[in-house]
């Protein structure tokens, strides 16, 4: 008998499993059972002569269907694959549904990642000894910059008493403190180094403000330049805040003590023609105003030189009742009299001039020519209230609507047009 595994005679006997004795191959290590064969001077001449036992036989088998099965498996495979080229390579397949599906999901993260490159960010590099930026500094250069201000470095020494707690301040405010010790422009050296590298840190970084006022930073601007940056230099003049663009050489200026940018000359110009455009609107809108009020004087002394001629004329000479000499002044003795005498002037206006608007000063004026009074000298005198244009809001036969700064008056939706003796 031999090892069924390396075909090896040199084994030990190893217990029992399943009331068959087990053997333990000296040369692989692995266990096998007594074969079911007897044991003959025939199966080992067999053995011998074939050089296989019954067992190599039945794995030499079952090795050869196994190699069988992968063999017709295999050729399944490859006519799954033909199948599948034929599908990929026939008309429309690229049109489908599930292709478009599967582009999408190929592509969506790429224009992500795409679209993260091309955004890119800004950054502040700021010499916390030489500029001090408070939030609302900070805001109007981040409205500066075309691309969100994402990360903000301070560098100083920090033992250093004259800083202050701005340390506490800035870090709440999402900055970055960079230590660095005492001494000459060690805060500027340590910037320079860093903003050097800048793009090492940050790829994606596009905008860098370099805030310092230390004229050596000057070298760090042209090196950010050269690296294809947009560089902003923020540095303070007095109580002025000076933002250059070392790209195109334009300035921005923003005001320390009115927290405001500072307009640029043309802005001032422009800002300035409308100031006197609306000034000009204003003067035409109060000269016709004027007009208005003058013309309505110039009616009623009109008509009070009118009324003093005739009181001083010969009654000799005079009729009482001549439409030549003086007109006849009506008396309103009650609310009724007065209401009938508005109807009967409006009538008259839109039999006259259909489409035309009646103002409250025009019927007054209209009003006054027939009473000789002021409207307000007959509110007053009746007791009907403290103004003409009071009175008529409260009456039912009247309707104001307002028109600019002037009221429309019309008749109540149930006064006819036409009825002038109510």
């Amino acid at each position: 008998m031999k090892c069924p595994h390396c075909a090896s005679t040199s084994y030990r006997k190893n217990g029992h499993r399943k009331g068959r004795q087990n053997y333990l191959c000296k040369n692989c290590g692995k266990q096998f059972l007594e074969s079911v064969l007897p044991h003959s001077e025939e199966n080992e001449l067999m053995t011998d002569i074939i050089g296989h036992s019954e067992i190599s036989v039945v794995l030499e088998n079952q090795a050869i269907t196994e190699k069988t099965t992968a063999t017709s498996t295999a050729s399944f495979s490859l006519s799954l694959l033909e199948e599948l080229l034929q599908n990929i390579l026939s008309n429309g397949w690229l049109e489908s549904p599930l292709v478009y599906q599967f582009i999408k999901k190929i592509q969506q993260p790429i224009e992500n990642r795409t679209d993260f490159a091309e955004k890119g960010i800004s950054l502040i590099l700021l010499d916390v000894e030489n500029l001090k930026i408070n939030i609302d500094i900070e805001t109007f250069l981040a409205s500066i910059c075309k691309y969100p201000l994402k990360v903000k470095i301070g560098f100083a020494n920090w033992k250093n008493p004259s800083i202050g707690k701005q340390d506490i301040d800035l870090y709440a405010r999402g900055y970055q403190l960079v230590h660095v010790p005492d001494g000459k422009d060690s805060a500027d050296a340590k910037m320079m180094t860093v903003g050097a590298n800048i793009l090492h840190y940050y790829p994606t970084v596009k905008e860098v403000l370099v805030c310092s006022g230390d004229a050596i930073l000057k070298h760090l601007c042209n090196e950010l330049l050269n690296q294809g940056l947009t560089v902003y230099w923020v540095r303070r003049q007095a109580q002025i805040l000076h933002i250059e663009n070392c790209n195109n050489r334009q300035s921005i200026f923003y005001s320390l003590p009115l927290t405001m940018e500072i307009p640029s000359l043309e802005d001032v110009v422009h800002k300035i023609e409308n100031l006197i455009k609306s000034e000009q609107e204003s003067i035409e809108t109060k000269l016709n105003n004027l007009v208005a009020i003058a013309n309505l004087f110039q009616e009623r002394c009109h008509l009070e030189l009118h009324n003093d001629k005739s009181e001083k004329a010969d009654p000799l000479t005079q009729t009482p009742h001549s439409p030549t000499t003086s007109p006849v002044c009506q008396e309103v003795h009650s609310q009724t009299d007065l209401e009938q005498l508005l109807l009967e002037i409006i009538h008259n206006i839109y039999i006259k001039s259909p489409k035309s608007k009646l103002s409250v000063s025009k019927l007054g004026t209209e009003l006054q020519k027939i009473c000789g009074q002021s409207p307000n000298s007959i509110i007053k005198k009746l007791k009907l209230g403290s103004s003409f244009i009071k009175f008529l809001q409260s009456s039912a036969l009247f309707t104001l609507k307002a028109n600019g700064k002037e009221y429309e008056v019309t008749k109540s939706k149930d006064q006819p047009l036409g009825c002038s003796n109510l």
